[in-house]
């Protein structure tokens, strides 16, 4: 299996433009009401010790305008939430392989985080441990439906909004701590902390310096807690909520649950290969229900107080085209690696072939692209496409191929995303990159497209080198191409 990722991190970056943003007032001295948690050996109700008592309170959840890096569907809203319990750790793999049998995770030991779980898996954990341990069964699971019973007393995710809420333990900052986190602090691609941006080749005034980048994950105890005694709420592996994906409300909320159907479901936290800037206590990502990565986890939740009815999740299965009548493979690249790989792949299958490109181009020089590229991204800019297609609608799967730009698609994609209707129709995603693999992109891509398909989507380091070949029909044979 290739390497997830590279230390080799040089000028050739253009490839690999992962950083973290530039903060707002990093001060935590603005804060919700006072709320407290504590820890609490729980005897009653077959609860772990681990679990601690989150206070509920009212607190503002997303982002301001003003917060670097934010996205658009970050918008500040006001909450309020009901006490809850949250386990201090995340998932541990022997925890789940206990209970379930087997360990799907990528990195072993049983006091790493399980990760490459699905959705789905993970609400079928939290009803096998609730039996085990002699609670009430939270979920009802009808194939990719699912209801919650909110008055029950077993195990759960957390809603978006629990989430956030223990995360920020009173702060309006970015991250909970009063600086953005070093990798000291947390497990994260270390190398791109917070604000790195606009201090990338002179790094003086970074509050926190580049660090280590540990390319695995870590015990589930690592680090120090957050005010309210979680661990690691930032980094180490992403963590599933019950949420499905969509726009916040601009109204007061009480214990909301998200929509009540969709196509995505939504993580939190970020990852031990993420940036800084995707760990953010406001920060959504999103992914299939039935699908899972290497770096994404769960951790525990129980009502403090039993609950008032049950919310419906109505899962909108996504069945693409399997039959691939006609394949479109559309591709934005800057120094030619990107275009390599799109002219391998075009080789393989025949299929046609669009290159994506501006009326504005970015600058051929490496230094200028840098400012522009993070520019355009740190304000979601759509750049103006100078090339467009007439026949959208005569292509059943559309490979999109990028180069990792600051651990998520060029803004050029983003424009092209935006400019047609995907529905029905399965996107590929394959992407150049330094080190950093997919960064965020996947979920930039699925956010842009939710009622699309996603297939397997295919990193290449760099230009592939003398394994492009097979590396591309190792890819089109995991999706039936």
């Amino acid at each position: 299996m290739r390497k997830f990722v590279s230390l080799l991190l040089s000028l050739s970056l253009i490839f690999c433009l992962a950083a973290c943003s530039q903060t707002e007032d990093d001060n935590n001295d603005s804060k919700t009401e006072p709320t407290q948690s504590s820890s609490l050996e729980v005897t009653d109700n077959n609860m772990s010790d681990n679990f601690v008592l989150i206070k509920g309170g009212t607190f503002q959840m997303g982002s301001p305008e003003s917060e670097a890096w934010r996205s658009a569907d970050e918008t500040q809203h006001t909450v309020t939430v009901s006490d809850f319990y949250m386990s201090k750790y995340e998932l541990t793999q022997k925890e789940y392989e206990e209970i379930a049998g087997n360990n799907p995770s990528y990195f072993k030991g049983d006091n790493l985080p399980l990760e490459n779980i699905s959705w789905l898996d993970a609400v079928a954990y939290c009803n096998a441990r609730s039996e085990k341990d002699g609670l009430t069964p939270v979920y009802t699971i009808d194939g990719q439906n699912v209801s919650w019973d909110r008055s029950a007393n077993g195990y759960r995710l957390p809603t978006e909004a629990e989430w956030e809420y223990a995360c920020r333990a009173g702060t309006t900052t970015p991250f909970y701590m009063e600086n953005s986190p070093s990798a000291e602090d947390a497990n994260y691609y270390g190398h791109y902390p917070y604000e790195i941006e606009d201090n990338y080749f002179s790094q003086g005034n970074l509050e926190v310096k580049p660090g280590e980048y540990r390319e695995t994950t870590m015990s589930v105890d690592s680090f120090s807690e957050n005010p309210y005694g979680l661990y690691n709420m930032h980094g180490n592996v992403s963590e599933w909520v019950w949420d499905y994906y969509g726009e916040y409300p601009t109204d007061e909320q009480t214990d909301p649950a998200g929509p009540t159907s969709g196509t995505l479901r939504v993580y939190r936290g970020g990852g031990w290969n993420d940036f800084a800037k995707n760990m953010r206590s406001a920060y959504r990502a999103t992914l299939e229900q039935n699908k899972g990565s290497f770096n994404l986890g769960i951790r525990l939740v129980l009502n403090a107080t039993p609950g008032a009815g049950s919310v419906s999740g109505t899962g909108a299965q996504h069945t693409g085209n399997s039959e691939n009548k006609k394949i479109l493979i559309a591709y934005f690249s800057w120094g030619g690696n990107t275009k390599g790989v799109a002219e391998e792949i075009q080789r393989q299958t025949g299929a046609d072939l669009f290159e994506i490109t501006l009326v504005n181009p970015y600058s051929s020089d490496y230094n200028t692209v840098l400012d522009e590229a993070q520019r355009d991204q740190n304000a979601q800019a759509r750049p103006e496409l100078a090339s467009h297609i007439d026949n959208m609608d005569e292509y059943d799967t559309v490979m999109i191929g990028y180069p990792n730009w600051w651990a998520s698609i060029p803004m050029p994609i983003a424009s092209f995303l935006e400019e047609y209707d995907f529905s029905g129709k399965t996107i590929l995603p394959f992407c150049s990159h330094g080190g950093g693999r997919f960064g965020q992109s996947l979920t930039a891509i699925a956010k842009l497209a939710p009622d699309a398909t996603m297939g397997e989507a295919l990193s290449i380091h760099y230009s592939g080198g003398l394994e492009l070949s097979s590396d591309v029909t190792d890819w089109l044979n995991s999706n039936g191409i």
